[in-house]
C-alpha cells in the first residue's frame, strides 16, 4: 500500500526531502499559489500550523503554477509567503499538480481522493488531510478555509 512516506519532494530552499520524515504526524498537503485570490488562506494555514503542531500536525505547502498564479523563482515565492503571511511551515519547490507533468505525490493524492473534476485539481489551495499512518483521509475544496478544517484535523490528531 502506498503512503505519504513513499514520496520525496524538493524543498523550496533546495535539497530533496524524504516525506517519511512526517511519518506518525497528521499532515495537511496544500497546493499553493502566492498570487492567487485565495492566498490569504496562508494566514489560516499558518495559524493551524502554530496552534496544532505540538499535537502532531504538519502543514506542507506545494507552490504550483498550474493555474498561472505563482512567482517564477523560489526566492520570490519564499519572500511572498514570509513577508505577506508569515509562513513558517515547510514549503516545497514549485510543482505541477495536473497533467502528465504532475508531481508523483499529487498523482497519488488525486487517485486516493477524487474531486469535483475526477482526478484533476480544480484550483489552488486544494487540501489533502493525511492521517498518522500516511493514508489520505479527506480532500477539501480550494474555497474551504483552514478554519473550516479544524474539526477534521483535530479528529485525525485524536485517532
Amino acid at each position: 500500500m502506498t503512503t505519504l512516506s513513499d514520496f520525496q519532494a524538493e524543498a523550496l530552499t533546495g535539497g530533496e526531502v524524504d516525506l517519511a520524515e512526517y511519518s506518525g504526524k497528521v499532515v495537511l498537503v496544500v497546493n499553493t499559489a502566492s498570487q492567487c485570490g485565495l492566498a490569504p488562506q496562508f494566514e489560516g494555514l499558518e495559524q493551524l500550523h502554530q496552534e496544532l503542531a505540538d499535537k502532531g500536525l504538519v502543514v506542507l505547502g506545494f507552490p504550483s503554477d498550474t493555474f498561472n498564479q505563482e512567482h517564477d523563482s523560489a526566492d520570490e515565492i519564499a519572500e511572498a509567503c514570509q513577508k505577506n503571511y508569515g509562513v513558517s511551515f515547510p514549503m516545497f519547490a514549485k510543482v505541477a499538480v495536473n497533467g502528465s507533468e504532475a508531481h508523483p505525490l499529487f498523482k497519488w493524492l488525486k487517485d486516493e481522493k477524487k474531486g469535483m473534476l475526477g482526478g484533476a485539481i480544480k484550483w489552488n489551495f486544494t487540501k489533502f488531510l493525511i492521517g498518522r499512518d500516511g493514508t489520505v483521509l479527506e480532500r477539501f475544496a480550494p474555497t474551504t478555509t483552514p478554519d473550516q478544517l479544524r474539526d477534521d484535523i483535530e479528529r485525525a490528531l485524536a485517532a
